[in-house]
């Protein structure tokens, strides 16, 4: 038979494709067995026999496969069919497997390389005959073929190779030096044990909790925080929203008709003026007071004076005067107590009195 014609008819047969999923990756061990036809180099004056194989491989990558292989002929010479011809070898096969998603067959190249023995009978002119020959030749394989996926099922192959015998040594055909041999086989794969199951995906992790975060950037976490819009620089609450900044000069009273300060209100402008150097963007206004006593001008002019007694003191000791307004005289226009204008009853040393009023 022409081997050309039995080529082309085998990877006809094998183009048809059957629908499966895709081979994924799958790296179990795997048995290999096939059977099939190997026709003989005519230069070795052998016939085409059937030959079997046996296997072990696994994939080494999602494309890769390495298989190690046992195989057996036992073909007959032409012209003397007694006498015995056998041949048996190992070789290591690498195969790139084209696979592709939604494709139960997937193509194949094949390439190998391992050892045959050849057990040649051959006729001497003496009593012994025949004598034998026993050769371990190199031998290399190229090929293609076709795999269904394994999954955890026993999947099918389908292989056409050439195959070189480097066996110099033949009697039947003294001017070889190597035969070449074409193999068509058909075989199964089994898979050794159960696929292993793809790792869950990591869980995504947990989605922050309004407690562990602060978008504002004001110290309350976004739980708390009824007012997520604060701004920096803004004294902020326990609620997250701003609150009105309070600096108590309750003390920092003035003498009667006096503008000088006394040394207990001296310890509370220090204070004051440590919660303003703490709080860099607060602004007040350094307002001064006076009772109901005397003539509405010149208390104006006291309550002017005794602010910008407590301005001088502030600036003094640290506070910027960007940061103050005034110094504002209201005279006796607000009094915390009123009094009636007649002595000694407008006397109060609540109105004598200065005042920081927060801006912002």
């Amino acid at each position: 038979m022409n081997k050309k014609i039995l080529c082309a008819a085998l990877l006809g047969g094998l183009s048809f494709a059957n629908h499966a999923m895709a081979q994924e990756f799958d790296d179990r061990w795997y048995l290999t067995g096939s059977a099939g036809f190997n026709l003989q180099d005519d230069d070795r004056t052998t016939r085409n026999a059937p030959f079997l194989g046996l296997g072990l491989g696994k994939f080494i990558s999602p494309n890769w496969s390495l298989d190690g292989e046992l195989n057996y002929q036992n073909p007959k010479f032409e012209d003397n069919q007694d006498l015995l011809w056998s041949q048996y070898g190992i070789s290591l096969d690498l195969r790139r497997h084209f696979i592709q998603e939604g494709r139960g067959w997937n193509p194949y190249i094949v390439a190998g390389l391992g050892m045959q023995r050849s057990e040649e009978e051959y006729v001497i002119n003496s009593v012994d005959s025949p004598a034998q020959r026993r050769d371990n030749n190199l031998a290399a394989k190229l090929g293609v073929g076709l795999q269904t996926t394994l999954d955890n099922r026993v999947g099918v192959r389908a292989e056409v190779a050439y195959r070189a015998d480097f066996d110099d040594q033949s009697v039947a055909a003294p001017q070889e030096d190597w035969f070449g041999d074409v193999l068509a086989s058909v075989g199964v794969v089994i898979p050794l044990g159960p696929k292993a199951e793809a790792a869950a995906p990591p869980a995504p992790p947990a989605a922050p909790s309004c407690a562990d975060l602060d978008d504002d950037g004001d110290g309350v976490n976004n739980c708390d925080d009824k007012c997520p819009g604060s701004q920096a620089g803004q004294t902020i609450g326990p609620d997250g929203c701003p609150v009105q900044v309070s600096i108590d000069l309750k003390g920092v009273n003035f003498d009667f008709d006096k503008s000088t300060l006394r040394p207990d209100a001296i310890a509370i402008l220090s204070e004051a003026a440590e919660i303003l150097k703490r709080y860099p963007d607060l602004r007040v206004e350094v307002a001064g007071h006076t009772d109901l006593c005397g003539a509405d001008a010149y208390n104006q002019s006291l309550s002017q004076r005794r602010a910008q007694t407590v301005y001088d003191y502030l600036t003094n000791n640290g506070v910027s005067a960007s940061r103050l307004v005034g110094p504002i005289g209201y005279g006796e226009s607000r009094p915390l107590e009123p009094t009636a204008q007649t002595l000694p009853g407008c006397k109060s040393e609540r109105n004598r009195r200065t005042e920081l009023n927060v801006q912002n």
